[in-house]
């Protein structure tokens, strides 16, 4: 316990101290500038939420949050797995010209910019914890060379698997778990990250600032088999006639959901919650690691697919946006959406330039109840574990192309949500354009790539 209270009280020093150095003198807040909070789970499926369906498993704050702000029901990641997923979130661009496009390990790099330093330039404080797999220790990806001011967490999507890791990386230095060292399990990572996330709140509350708040849950500790649904209780799901990983899953997602509860009652304690945007998605379809079946909880809804598929259940994921008096509160939004679109929707709500050759558009008039004059042509993403699969939207129409040589699966998603019925032989116009669209999306980049088997 006391070396608990010790690491606790060096956290806050640290954080503390390093806000102080940057600014010695706290501006009055109100700026006209809302704060942003951007917060992304990990493998939570379309399903997975109470105010998206879900019956088995509770999830009382993320419901009220969707009931006090817009829930979009056809937003997509920007991939089906993990880094390339979050690099389009934080670049704006999409695998066919992002820098990451699987789940090898690249970083970013210096010409890479991300939602973090298009908001330093209009003045906001920036801090991240959790997940980042974009960049690990000495690299130019690292979250400090990447506009971030303030890190806690992973570098590395594989330390991402432990919830009892015995140290997280705080900013460019090992942060020691002393509760967990030599295989103890005394310290869930995830209570760190709502301090750290609160803290941040708390020196940053006089200025306009960005949080991305990036925990794992409900990934699986890949690592630990069936027992890799790590979860300090299993609460209320413990009496329940399930089997062992569904019983740890459920208890894993009610407990981000209280993480998201202890973030937002910190935002209205302090009396910020409605100078703020908060943003809730997850970085991908359900998983089916640690003994888990996406089917039990009926994860992926009524899409068809998980983590790892281009179908819809791999990619389409709950987004809900919170900010009132700004966004109109019980609001079911279905203007398709995609993560490329966050860093200038970001952007312009914060007022700050946003980078050339983007292939993301801002939703802001969508969010603010307007009319969203600005449509994408298609949207576009590509996945390399599996060879080299592609899928485009437009419109209502869905391509889909397993291999190089496997022919183009369509789907009419109005129709078809489930993508059950594949009509390409009925629509030879509509296989011919997204055709085109698929072979157009992606740079050389990805011609080179795919030479080696389409693995980076």
């Amino acid at each position: 316990m006391l070396s608990f209270r010790f690491a606790l009280v060096t956290l806050l020093s640290a954080l503390t101290g390093a806000a102080l150095l940057a600014s010695p003198a706290k501006p009055s807040r109100r700026t006209t500038l809302p704060s942003i909070v951007l917060i992304v789970a990990d493998d939570l499926g379309y399903g997975d939420l109470g105010c998206y369906g879900q019956t088995k498993i509770k999830t009382p704050n993320l419901d009220r949050l969707a009931a006090e702000g817009m829930k979009f029901t056809q937003a997509y990641a920007g991939n089906t797995v993990c880094a390339p997923s979050r690099c389009s979130l934080m670049t704006g661009k999409h695998t066919g010209h992002s820098r990451i496009r699987s789940n090898a390990q690249v970083p970013l790099e210096p010409d890479d910019v991300t939602i973090a330093e298009v908001l330093r330039t209009a003045g906001y404080r920036t801090g991240a914890v959790g997940k980042w797999a974009l960049g690990w220790e000495g690299t130019t990806g690292h979250p400090n060379q990447q506009g971030f001011e303030q890190y806690l967490g992973w570098l590395d999507q594989s330390h991402a698997h432990d919830y009892y890791p015995s140290f997280l990386w705080r900013n460019n230095e090992r942060f020691e778990l002393p509760g967990n060292v030599g295989g103890k399990r005394a310290e869930y990572s995830h209570e760190w990250l709502t301090k750290f996330a609160t803290n941040f709140v708390r020196i940053y509350e006089d200025q306009p600032f960005f949080l991305y708040f990036a925990p794992t849950i409900p990934h699986a500790n890949n690592e630990r088999g069936t027992n890799g649904m790590e979860v300090p209780s299993l609460g209320d799901y413990a009496k329940e006639p399930w089997p062992a990983p569904e019983k740890g899953k459920a208890a894993m997602i009610t407990y981000l959901d209280s993480m998201v509860g202890s973030l937002m009652a910190d935002l209205k304690r302090r009396k910020i919650d409605e100078d703020t945007l908060v943003i809730f998605t997850s970085d991908n379809g359900p998983h089916q690691e640690g003994g888990v079946k996406p089917a039990f909880f009926q994860s992926s809804g009524p899409l068809r697919g998980i983590k790892r598929d281009l179908t819809e259940g791999g990619i389409r994921v709950p987004f809900i946006a919170r900010w009132p008096g700004q966004i109109r509160a019980g609001v079911t939004n279905s203007q398709p959406i995609a993560f490329w679109d966050v860093l200038p929707t970001l952007a312009e709500i914060g007022r700050a330039s946003k980078p050339r050759k983007l292939d993301g558009l801002s939703f802001a008039p969508t969010l603010f109840g307007r009319k969203q004059t600005n449509q994408h042509e298609y949207f576009y993403w590509e996945f390399h574990e599996r060879g080299y699969q592609k899928a485009a939207r437009a419109g209502d129409w869905k391509g889909l192309k397993l291999g190089p040589d496997k022919p183009l699966e369509l789907y009419h998603l109005a129709n078809d949500p489930g993508e059950t019925n594949n009509v390409a032989a009925a629509n030879p116009d509509i296989v011919a354009k997204i055709e085109d669209y698929l072979a157009k999306a992606a740079d050389d980049f990805v011609a080179i790539t795919n030479k080696t088997g389409g693995k980076f």
